[in-house]
């Protein structure tokens, strides 16, 4: 088992406080995104082993003996690295509204732009890699996020509430579509509006936002980040989501979404492949964009865990790259035997518990090889992110 030191990327929409108050230091002042834990080669965590005489990123770890590190199955089911990169992610300010392509896309894509020889730091490079990007996104304090198309009717409903008149033609296309083609043909043409004229209907809209408040309130705030931005109309037809710390959201292939603000655990597959379609000075690829996205209105789903006769509380999920699961650990219970067939890491988010004979304290966490034993006590809050293989 081994001791994780992570990278804290500091993005610019990250809360200056939320990191720092959870690992209890002192803020810099600065922004600080996200932790990440894993092997992702942007930033891999690092260790240092017994009978290694100096440091080492997990990825050299895993690199070195992929087998021992993740086990036979997953090396079988995934390849030789590890599937997932488990995150704190704190936003103290909106992300990009952004999609994720489903595998067949990503693979076809990345081979394109590979043929076409586009560099792959290009800033106008879509495709980073040819794997999918699902994710799960875990709160820790209330969280808001932008998830999934709402019904045409109930977005319309609130443009025409702004009163904005070059909202109109938006409103009325959304409800003499059919589902599908009202969201395309609408994200579509705001999309691709003339920018003074989008910037001007942004402008009037975040005023009228704020003015009236209430359930307009978010794109007052979103407006106030991205003075202008189209992003901010986009987001009108997007859920508005708001969870209680342990509620959970799934974000699968070709669903729009944007993190708005909070502190939350999250997990996804490996990969660098985001499509953005507002909320950023970022290239937006609208044909490629319009391509992924899928145009149908979805219930965000909000997960709560599942709890078993072990203590374990499972976050179901679709995918086989990442499972994410919760202890909540009370003073004196009997250990929970943790040891698995496959890899994985612990993070702690309150309390003081053990795995193994290592105390982690909140955002400590540690690497667990395929198949050693580890039995985790004390008490405390800790999150479990491993595969199915």
């Amino acid at each position: 088992m081994d001791r994780l030191a992570n990278t804290v990327r500091p993005y610019a929409w990250g809360s200056t406080t939320a990191i720092p108050a959870l690992l209890g230091i002192a803020p810099t002042g600065e922004p600080q995104a996200e932790m990440w834990m894993g092997a992702h080669p942007g930033a891999p965590s690092r260790t240092t082993r017994a009978e290694a005489s100096a440091e080492q990123s997990l990825t050299d770890l895993i690199a070195a003996d992929p087998a021992r590190e993740l086990g036979t199955a997953t090396v079988e089911k995934f390849g030789p690295r590890l599937p997932f990169l488990l995150k704190l992610l704190a936003a103290g300010a909106p992300l990009s509204l952004q999609v994720h392509p489903n595998l067949d896309q990503a693979r076809a894509g990345y081979a394109d732009e590979e043929r076409r020889s586009v560099p792959i730091d290009a800033p106008h490079r879509t495709y980073k890699d040819a794997n999918h990007k699902p994710e799960l996104i875990c709160a820790l304090t209330p969280f808001e996020g932008l998830c999934g198309f709402r019904r045409p009717q109930e977005a319309a409903e609130a443009m025409e509430g702004l009163g904005v008149d070059s909202l109109k033609p938006y409103a009325d296309l959304l409800r003499a579509q059919p589902e599908e083609a009202a969201l395309r043909e609408v994200l579509t043409a705001i999309l691709t509006a003339d920018p003074d004229e989008m910037a001007e209907t942004v402008t009037a809209a975040a005023a009228a936002a704020e003015r009236l408040g209430g359930a307009y309130a978010p794109y007052a705030r979103i407006a106030h980040h991205f003075p202008g931005d189209a992003g901010v109309i986009a987001a009108m037809l997007l859920n508005f989501v708001r969870l209680q710390p342990g509620e959970a959201l799934y974000l699968g292939a070709g669903v729009p979404h944007a993190y708005l603000d909070g502190l939350g655990v999250e997990i996804m597959a490996n990969s660098d492949n985001v499509l953005r379609c507002g909320l950023t000075p970022k290239h937006i690829d609208v044909p490629e964009l319009l391509r992924i996205v899928r145009f149908e209105a979805t219930d965000p789903g909000i997960l709560r865990p599942e709890a078993s006769p072990s203590g374990e509380e499972l976050y179901e999920t679709p995918v086989d790259e990442f499972r994410l699961s919760r202890f909540d650990l009370s003073p004196g219970a009997a250990p929970a035997d943790l040891t698995a067939a496959t890899p994985q890491i612990l993070l702690c988010t309150a309390g003081a518990p053990k795995a193994g004979d290592l105390g982690l304290t909140p955002g400590e966490s540690v690497f667990v090889p395929a198949g050693e034993r580890v039995l985790l006590s004390g008490a405390g809050t800790l999150f479990r992110a491993t595969v199915v293989a």
